[in-house]
């Protein structure tokens, strides 16, 4: 019995503590099922932060990638756009080599121009004729020349002949005025 008692003694303490510890216990586990539910909102709600991030973590990989896709573009067009700056350099330095030309193959075409071959065939046959013209002039003056010479020779030749006889005539002259004068 005294198992008994003690068992009754132990239910009796148990109600005793129930009763009095019930209304803590109630209060605790409605306590914890309170803090059960704000762990659960929380969970949810922090799942739904987690969802959003998520969402934008893959949105922004998405413009991530595209946007890395763009400076990849981006570059690849800088060096396009040195290339074709280097080949419109190029381009540049040669159009003004071109240029250099142009103006020395002009300069020598004007040259070329000056020396007109039908001009300078016109020019040497003119200046063939005034040639044989002045040949001609030169030779009839060449002839006159000589037929001048040659009758100023002969008028020398008759001048020295009329001035001998004068010279002889003279002291002839000279011996009969003296004659006469004597």
């Amino acid at each position: 019995m005294l198992t008994a008692n003690k068992l009754e003694k132990i239910i009796e303490l148990e109600e005793t503590l129930r009763v009095e510890y019930q209304a803590r216990l109630d209060a605790r586990d409605a306590e914890l099922a309170q803090c059960q539910r704000e762990l659960h909102e929380q969970r949810d709600r922090l799942q739904a932060t987690i969802d959003t991030q998520l969402e934008t973590i893959a949105e922004l990989s998405k413009k991530a990638t595209s946007t890395q896709k763009l400076e990849q573009q981006n570059r690849e067009l800088f060096n396009r756009s040195e290339n074709m700056k280097e080949e419109v350099a190029a381009q540049k330095k040669r159009m003004k080599a071109l240029q250099n030309d142009l103006v020395r193959e002009r300069e020598e075409l004007k040259a070329l121009k000056q020396f007109d071959p039908a001009k300078m065939k016109k020019n040497l046959d003119a200046s063939k004729k005034k040639l044989a013209e002045k040949t001609s002039a030169n030779e009839a003056l060449q002839k006159s020349l000589n037929k001048t010479r040659s009758e100023n020779a002969e008028l020398q030749r008759k001048v020295q002949e009329l001035e001998d006889k004068l010279a002889e005539l003279q002291p002839a002259a000279n011996s009969e005025e003296e004659a006469e004068a004597a």
